[in-house]
């Protein structure tokens, strides 16, 4: 008699390869030794920079209110030439102050253009449309602008997209920005249409610099709690135990248990092979 045979179930592939890769949260850890990056309210020339966008606006609405619209233009040009060479002669940042002259002279140009006093708004409502509509697409393909803006002004890279709670405080932050935009959008071009240059000089300066720095100190507060959330990512990937990724995914790397030991014990299966027949051929 032959002996039995005995069959085996196919042992499983180990899983092979390389430990997977650290998150892009984790290879952006902060350095506790690099500077500070600069916010975005001081990117923008801190408060005095703010105030100091907001004189050739004054400027343009009260002059207007005393006298010919045209001089108050002069006067809006003036003011914002002065505040640049305030501005280099303190040494400060000329960033804010070359944006400004660029944007009284243009804001002029369109008032000269149009021959009419409510010109000189133009250019400031139909760019919160499209800032508007700028912050809307970002938020639909889930690429908010303000992190992307802050990401471009401080090189810290886009280690929160991966993370989808520091993600959603940039998306909280440019909805902000948007409904902010279409706000002043639609409040200053209804204004526009009815001819009130007077009622759209004063909801210009209202819906100017109040909104924009209530803007920014949420802006600030939402870019704190997202490097937050990604440092607390980073930190947690470190002491992750590392895994192994097989053939059909990612398997942990860890000793079997005693169910699977006995579970293994069970696929062995002994099959005996069936004694040969003797008997005559008629009998059967």
């Amino acid at each position: 008699m032959s002996e039995p045979r005995t069959t085996h179930a196919e042992s499983e592939p180990e899983p092979t390869g390389s430990p997977t890769e650290p998150t892009n949260a984790a290879a952006h850890v902060a350095d506790p030794t690099a500077p500070a990056a600069p916010t975005l309210l001081e990117q923008m020339g801190g408060i005095s920079g703010l105030i100091a966008s907001v004189i050739p606006v004054v400027l343009f609405v009260s002059v207007s209110a005393l006298t010919e619209w045209q001089v108050a233009l002069w006067a809006a040009i003036g003011g914002a030439v002065l505040i640049a060479i305030w501005r280099l002669v303190r040494k400060e940042a000329l960033q804010p102050a070359v944006s400004g002259v660029l944007g009284v002279l243009l804001c002029a140009f369109i008032a000269y253009r149009t021959g009419s006093e409510r010109g000189f708004y133009l250019y400031g409502i139909w760019a919160s449309l499209v800032f508007g509509i700028a912050f809307l697409v970002s938020m639909v393909v889930r690429w908010p602008l303000v992190g992307v803006i802050w990401a471009g002004l401080n090189g810290s890279g886009f280690a929160w997209r991966s993370v989808p709670r520091a993600r959603m405080a940039y998306q909280l932050a440019t909805a902000l920005w948007m409904v902010f935009f279409f706000s002043r959008f639609v409040v200053q071009q209804w204004l526009y249409d009815a001819d009130e240059a007077g009622w759209l000089g004063v909801a210009r300066l209202s819906m100017g610099t109040p909104l924009t720095a209530v803007a920014l100190l949420l802006t600030i507060w939402a870019v704190r709690r997202a490097n937050r959330i990604v440092e607390e990512e980073s930190a947690r990937a470190s002491v992750d135990p590392p895994k192994e990724v097989g053939a059909e995914g990612t398997a942990d790397v860890r000793p079997p248990s005693a169910a699977d030991q006995a579970g293994d014990a069970t696929e062995a299966v002994v099959e005996p092979e069936a004694a040969p027949d003797h008997r005559p051929p008629g009998s059967r």
